[in-house]
């Protein structure tokens, strides 16, 4: 496929565990109105404007992926969530059918915390995304920056902050999980969270393994979650369809900064979380905002 503007660049994501042909992780269902074969969802490029006037183009991918939300917050490794994974995901996406039904399927594990991320650079194909946040789309932006690689697409899983996978590869997201645990700190850090009326109190422990130090602190950020979010798209490549999307992000507010000394954070609920919100959820993560890099930790609670 050739670009009309010669000035186009193309960035194409081919995973890294495509040479094989095991159609079935990115089709698991090929009855499904949303079934799209392999090779023609690689051909499905689309394009996005930056601010700055680059363009770049953004390939779309089927499936589903393999995600899930933690509601335990104890503090013991057991006990702990292996495993942050951000499905970055669009009403207006055809692609993205197949990884928002696996999600509703698998959502309530508590070996991981998964969360979707609604983007709106697709609004322009002929639906609104309703559930979509323009800070969204610039933090999987920001996270292609970090890793220099460019690569922006839906739907796709950021694992623990670090690697990215297609969402429908469902074997891949879980190599993803296991080869990041432990790495840069992952997840190594153990975090509570308690809601009591609209006082929401989180506590971090002091790190010995140098993992956020005064200066090197990491983000604390507290993050509003939507269980189930019904949308039925009338218009774009999924109308006539209603989904159910379930672990929806609605605010991402930053709490404060961990040096990586004992803390304890408490904040008003109704100051940081969106109304109409059903889970708290703590995420604490190395970088900055605009740099997003390792999560570290994370806990989730619910709110009555």
């Amino acid at each position: 496929m050739r670009p009309t503007n010669p000035s186009q660049k193309f960035v194409t994501e081919i995973p890294p565990h495509d040479t094989s042909p095991k159609c079935d992780l990115f089709s698991p269902n090929r009855d499904s109105p949303f079934h799209e074969s392999r090779a023609n969802s690689f051909r499905r490029l689309k394009l996005i404007k930056k601010k700055s006037g680059i363009e770049m183009m953004v390939t779309r991918w089927i499936g589903g992926v393999a995600l899930a939300v933690a509601m335990s917050t104890g503090v013991a490794a057991a006990d702990r969530p292996r495993a942050v994974l951000e499905l970055y995901t669009s009403q207006g996406c055809s692609s993205c059918p197949p990884a928002d039904t696996y999600l509703s399927e698998i959502a309530d594990r508590t070996d991981v915390i998964a969360l979707t991320f609604a983007v709106d650079y697709w609004d322009y194909l002929g639906w609104k995304d309703t559930l979509a946040d323009p800070a969204n789309g610039k933090r999987q932006k920001a996270y292609a920056a970090v890793r220099g690689d460019r690569q922006v697409y839906t739907p796709q899983m950021v694992v623990n902050g670090g690697a990215h996978v297609v969402g429908s590869d469902r074997q891949g997201i879980e190599r993803a999980v296991s080869s990041s645990n432990g790495q840069h700190g992952a997840m190594t850090l153990p975090v509570t969270i308690e809601v009591k009326g609209d006082t929401v109190t989180i506590q971090l422990p002091a790190a010995a393994n140098g993992i956020a130090t005064a200066d090197t602190p990491a983000q604390v950020f507290l993050l509003g979650v939507v269980n189930r979010a019904p949308v039925t798209i009338s218009r774009g490549e999924n109308r006539g369809h209603t989904m159910v999307y379930r672990n929806v992000v609605r605010s991402m507010t930053p709490v404060g900064e961990w040096t990586g000394t004992a803390q304890s954070f408490t904040i008003s609920r109704r100051d940081r979380i969106a109304a109409g919100c059903e889970r708290a959820v703590v995420l604490v993560q190395a970088g900055t905002a605009r740099r997003p890099a390792t999560v570290l930790g994370a806990a989730v609670a619910g709110l009555q």
